[in-house]
């Protein structure tokens, strides 16, 4: 693991994500915390009324996030590689892999292709167990 993880910023993030089991939210719950320099600059989870996803909420809300560390819940979306690519992200810390959506290690690997232009570093797995009981429990209650 690499030594610069910060454990509070990624419970930090499962509490943003666990806001979403309180709304009747259409996606499933995920939350991002930006760090930059050992402070919060941005937070966001997926959120209800816009049908954000929870980096894009974190991005808007740091404004300026290039070298920051990102840390979310579930591995992001091609969407959200890309945008953590475009705002120059330097180290990417995620929760539960995504098979089926996932961009950064599943499907398209967004970070491995020749058209893109920054690369942060990349660490998947981060408290894998408790990201993903909340995608289990999301997911239950939607049956």
């Amino acid at each position: 693991m690499d030594t610069r993880f910060d454990t509070r910023m990624m419970s930090r993030a499962l509490q943003l994500a666990r806001r979403g089991q309180y709304s009747a939210m259409p996606n499933p719950h995920v939350g991002c915390v930006l760090v930059r320099d050992g402070r919060v600059i941005g937070e966001g989870f997926s959120c209800p009324a816009g049908g954000n996803h929870a980096e894009i909420e974190a991005l808007r809300a740091a404004g300026d996030a290039v070298g920051a560390t990102a840390y979310v819940t579930l591995e992001p979306c091609t969407m959200c590689a890309a945008a953590i690519s475009f705002a120059r992200i330097r180290r990417l810390y995620y929760g539960a892999a995504d098979p089926k959506g996932g961009a950064v290690d599943s499907g398209v690997r967004f970070f491995s292709q020749p058209t893109c232009h920054h690369r942060p570093e990349i660490y998947g797995g981060i408290q894998e167990a408790k990201a993903a009981a909340l995608l289990k429990d999301f997911f239950a209650a939607r049956r």
